[in-house]
């Protein structure tokens, strides 16, 4: 299990400053997250796991899945870890036993749903690529070493599924079949199956995870650099984001929120983490 100072030494070196609010309501939020956690050491969207996977047998829906109880997901606790991490280094004397705890059992549990291949399902986006990156956040921010066996099995995963043309996509057939969609986003991205969603959150995990090949980085900010538009825009793809494995939705502003996110993460961390590198292994 992860200390107390452990998990102080691994949080991201770049924390927001805390805003000027009252400390009490901080302490709040904290208590709330501490008792929402399941007994898997996930977190649910809104209440605990009051349940079992065989309720799924009286769902009475004829399109949703995965209704019957609230589940863990990755993407929850990843959201969780990182407000709690960040609540620990601010607040390092409230009931810091149990918030470092229930970070690391929240680690497990991501470690417990990674798949064998290094994938996580994506419950609210389309879906293995979107996945990733939150399972790898989850991680880092939890304190995996950067040499993890998870995260170099999750980067090998991501790399596994990159088009010729640097590019990254799935639809969202990926949901419902819980397997990689097999011909991406043909139909809705370009001809060989990439979008620029996808393309940023794989990105943004494998930035994250710091992965050692750089040129698959490199092919991945071209790919969305020439996807980008004269007016900065990029264009509207198929449906990324989802939710009960078969109800897609469309978030607009995905289009450009992601793309810009991956393109400042590789400029403003990634180009000076390998510039620091390479000057290390000069000296």
């Amino acid at each position: 299990m992860l200390s107390m100072k452990d998990l102080v030494a691994v949080s991201p070196a770049q924390w927001p400053e805390r805003p000027d609010m009252p400390d009490e309501r901080y302490f709040n939020a904290a208590n709330v997250l501490l008792t929402l956690q399941n007994t898997d050491g996930g977190f649910a969207t809104y209440e605990n796991n009051r349940g079992y996977a065989w309720f799924e047998w009286l769902n009475p829906s004829e399109v949703f899945g995965d209704i019957m109880i609230d589940y863990s997901y990755v993407e929850c606790t990843n959201a969780s870890i990182g407000a709690l991490a960040l609540f620990h280094k601010h607040f390092p004397n409230h009931r810091p036993k149990e918030v470092v705890r229930a970070v690391a059992r929240a680690r497990q549990f991501l470690l417990d749903i990674q798949r064998p291949d290094g994938s996580w399902y994506g419950s609210w986006g389309c879906c293995f690529t979107y996945a990733s990156w939150f399972g790898v956040e989850g991680l880092l921010q939890a304190g995996e070493p950067l040499d993890s066996p998870a995260l170099h099995q999750a980067c090998a995963f991501l790399l596994k599924h990159q088009h010729p043309n640097g590019g990254w996509g799935e639809d969202f057939t990926s949901c419902f079949d819980k397997e990689y969609a097999r011909k991406g986003m043909q139909l809705f991205g370009d001809d060989q199956g990439s979008g620029v969603v996808c393309t940023a959150w794989a990105l943004l995990a494998l930035m994250a995870a710091h992965t050692s090949d750089v040129a698959a980085v490199s092919r991945g900010v071209a790919y969305l650099r020439a996807r980008q538009r004269a007016n900065g825009d990029w264009p509207q793809e198929g449906i990324s984001g989802v939710f009960n494995r078969a109800c897609g939705i469309t978030y607009t502003a995905y289009r450009n929120v992601f793309p810009v996110w991956a393109l400042g993460r590789y400029a403003n961390e990634y180009v000076p983490h390998l510039a620091k590198n390479e000057e290390g292994k000069k000296a």
